[in-house]
C-alpha cells in the first residue's frame, strides 16, 4: 500500500496509468530478480524522478498543461487525431502500427439492421489486452471500447460513417494492408460509395450492397501491394513492404513468445511463433524480415505456420521488438526477454513459464468495467 501511495504522489494523483506501469514493472522485478532487488531499483527510479521534479520544475509543468489535448495532423482529407500524452514516433508510424494490427485481428464488416445498413470497423482482443484497445482508441480519437463480459473478449469499434470517411479510410489508403483483409475493406470502401450516392433510391442501394456481399475473395488473392513482387522474394523488396511498424502491430495482434520443453523434457529454450490460415506469401515476408531460417510450413490443420528457436534468430527478435510494442503483449515480450539469461536453468524457466501462463488469464477486475464506462463512448 505504502508503494502505492508514493507512486501516485511522485506521478501525480490523476495518473493512475503511470503508478500502474510502475507497480508492474516492480511485479515483474520481484519475480524475476528477487524482492530485494526489485525494491532497491524502485526506491532507485523514485529518487530519481523525484530530483527531476526539484531541478526541473518547468518539464512537469509542461506535461501537466498539455495532459490531455489533442493535435490533429491534416493532409487534405487525411486526418489523425494525436493526444499529445501518446507515446508513439509520430503519426505515419502508429498509422503503420494500427494497419498492422488490423491485418493480423482487425474486421470489416458490412450488415443490415432493419431497414439500415452497418459498416463496422473492428479491432478484437481478449479483454486481457484493454490496454492496446484504449491505446488505439486514445491516439484516433473516435471510436468505442466494447467489453463482453460473457465471452472475456472486447472490441475496439467504429460504426459511425463519417468517423469512417474522416479518420479510418485516410490511414487505409496510404498504408495498404497486406493481407486478405485489403479485399474486405475494399469492399466496404465500395458499400459506403453507395449508401453516400443520393442518386440511388433505396430499393438500388440495398440491390447494390446485396451484390456486393456476394464477392469473395479468390484463392489465390493476395493484397496489390504485393504484385510487383517475384518469388523468392529479396530482402529489399520485403522491406518496402513489410514495414517496421507495420510489423510490430501484426506481431502484437498474432505472434507468440513463449518457452517450450524440449528434449522430453530435459531443457527449456526460447520460441517464437505465428500462425495464418491464409497470406503464405505474408509470413514469408517476415521469415525474410526478422532473418528467420526455418521455412513456413502447413500444420495438420492446413494452416500456414512460422516457428523457430534458433538462438541467432531469437536474438534478432529481442532487439527488433524491444519497447515498441504498445499492448499487453509488450509485458509478455519483456518478461521473455529478461528470461534468456536463465539459459540452462530449467527450474527458473519453468517458473517463468507457469508466470506467463498464469498472466495472460488475468483479467481487469469485475467493478472496473463501470469506471470505463465513459472511456467507451
Amino acid at each position: 500500500m505504502w508503494i502505492c501511495c508514493l507512486c501516485m504522489v511522485t506521478y501525480g494523483l490523476e495518473n493512475s496509468t503511470r503508478c500502474g506501469k510502475i507497480l508492474l514493472r516492480l511485479g515483474l522485478l520481484i519475480h524475476l530478480e528477487g524482492p530485494l532487488f526489485g525494491l532497491l531499483s524502485f526506491i532507485w527510479i523514485t529518487t530519481i524522478r523525484m530530483v527531476r521534479m526539484i531541478l526541473m520544475p518547468g518539464y512537469y509543468v509542461r506535461m501537466l498543461s498539455t495532459r490531455g489535448q489533442s493535435a490533429c495532423n491534416t493532409n487534405g482529407s487525411k486526418v489523425l487525431h494525436q493526444r499529445l500524452n501518446v507515446e508513439h514516433p509520430s503519426s505515419s508510424w502508429f498509422c503503420q502500427w494500427l494497419v498492422g494490427v488490423t491485418d493480423g485481428d482487425g474486421t470489416f464488416s458490412i450488415s443490415k439492421q432493419g431497414n439500415s445498413w452497418n459498416l463496422v470497423f473492428k479491432i478484437a482482443q481478449s479483454s486481457y489486452n484493454l490496454r492496446l484497445l484504449f491505446y488505439i482508441k486514445q491516439s484516433l480519437g473516435v471510436g468505442r471500447v466494447n467489453i463482453e463480459k460473457s465471452s472475456d473478449m472486447a472490441s475496439f469499434r467504429i460504426r459511425d460513417r463519417k468517423q469512417l470517411a474522416e479518420v479510418i479510410f485516410p490511414i487505409f489508403d496510404t498504408f495498404p494492408l497486406l493481407t486478405t483483409k485489403q479485399f474486405y475493406y475494399d469492399r466496404l470502401k465500395k458499400a459506403y460509395t453507395i449508401l453516400e450516392d443520393e442518386t440511388l433510391s433505396k430499393i438500388e442501394r440495398d440491390q447494390r450492397i446485396e451484390d456486393l456481399l456476394l464477392t469473395k475473395p479468390t484463392a489465390d488473392y493476395v493484397s496489390p501491394v504485393w504484385t510487383d513482387v517475384t518469388l523468392p522474394m529479396s530482402f529489399e523488396d520485403v522491406k518496402r513492404i513489410v514495414t517496421n511498424p507495420w510489423l510490430v502491430g501484426f506481431i502484437e495482434a498474432e505472434g507468440s513468445f513463449y518457452l517450450v520443453v524440449k528434449e522430453k523434457g530435459l531443457r527449456i529454450v526460447h520460441a517464437f511463433g505465428l500462425t495464418q490460415k491464409l497470406d503464405w506469401l505474408v509470413l514469408e515476408g517476415i521469415r525474410i524480415r526478422l532473418g528467420i531460417a526455418t521455412k513456413v510450413r502447413k500444420n495438420k490443420l492446413g494452416f500456414n505456420g512460422l516457428d523457430t528457436t534458433n538462438s541467432r534468430a531469437i536474438d534478432n527478435l529481442g532487439g527488433f521488438f524491444n519497447g515498441k510494442m504498445k499492448g499487453m503483449k509488450a509485458v509478455e515480450f519483456k518478461i521473455w526477454l529478461r528470461s534468456q539469461k536463465y539459459k540452462g536453468n530449467f527450474s527458473k524457466l519453468e517458473s517463468i513459464q507457469a508466470f506467463l501462463r498464469n498472466l495472460r488469464r488475468k483479467r481487469a477486475f469485475t467493478s472496473l468495467w463501470d469506471r470505463l464506462k465513459d472511456n467507451r463512448r
